[in-house]
């Protein structure tokens, strides 16, 4: 299934799914066009084992939710970023595998909940040297779910951070500062997450499809 110049998009879900998929799909599809790479879209969580890692460039976890690999699958997955490979998270990823404890060296810290629907909010650029946040302006008006986390992501480097009195944070305020998007090394790997993307409007804005191509590039295993 992998091609040396390949990356992984992912959906499973086990829980909530979102209507959005299809046009994340086509849009990651699109960015890894823009930097020459295939990608391969599945849902058969069988691609986890260590043959077929191996080749992917970087594994991208698009809105998957719940419990969705075995132990096998998991041990892979950890594995292969380790050992220098990329994992990308977008949006509800951060809803996945919360019966994995490991899954947080990933992913950073876990979803909790958010206000209802999708509304207007100030984002602050936290790190404007990063290549999914150098396009952005200082201070970034964006329409999206927020997501609040059970913690803020220890041993990462936030990119953005939402300012709660832009927004009505009903009974999920974080406080000061509450991040939404991050990244790190991880051994010889790297992982990024964004906590935007739940709108089907937002695979087709230029700034968050920029904003998703540069997650991308930054945890590109190298050729």
């Amino acid at each position: 299934m992998s091609n040396p110049a390949a990356v992984l998009v992912f959906t499973k879900t086990t829980g909530f799914r979102h209507a959005s998929i299809p046009a994340g799909v086509e849009a990651v599809e699109a960015i890894a066009s823009e930097l020459g790479l295939h990608t391969e879209h599945t849902e058969d969580a069988d691609v986890y084992s260590p043959d077929q890692l191996i080749d992917f460039r970087a594994v991208v976890w698009l809105s998957t939710s719940g419990d969705i690999l075995d132990e096998l699958g998991r041990a892979a997955l950890a594995d292969y970023v380790t050992g220098g490979g990329g994992w990308c998270g977008i949006h509800n990823a951060s809803n996945a595998e919360v019966s994995w404890p490991y899954f947080r060296e990933l992913i950073g810290a876990r979803f909790i909940g958010h206000p209802p629907g999708c509304t207007d909010g100030r984002i602050e650029v936290k790190d404007a040297d990063h290549p999914a946040t150098a396009h952005l302006p200082k201070e970034w008006r964006w329409n999206d779910e927020w997501y609040s986390f059970d913690r803020r992501p220890e041993g990462f480097d936030v990119l953005l951070e939402v300012d709660e009195d832009s927004y009505d944070t009903a009974d999920l305020a974080m406080g000061a500062p509450h991040p939404l998007a991050w990244h790190r090394r991880l051994e010889a790997g790297r992982c990024f997450y964004t906590a935007l993307g739940h709108s089907e409007s937002a695979y087709a804005d230029p700034a968050f499809l920029a904003h998703i191509k540069g997650g991308l590039q930054s945890v590109l295993r190298p050729e």
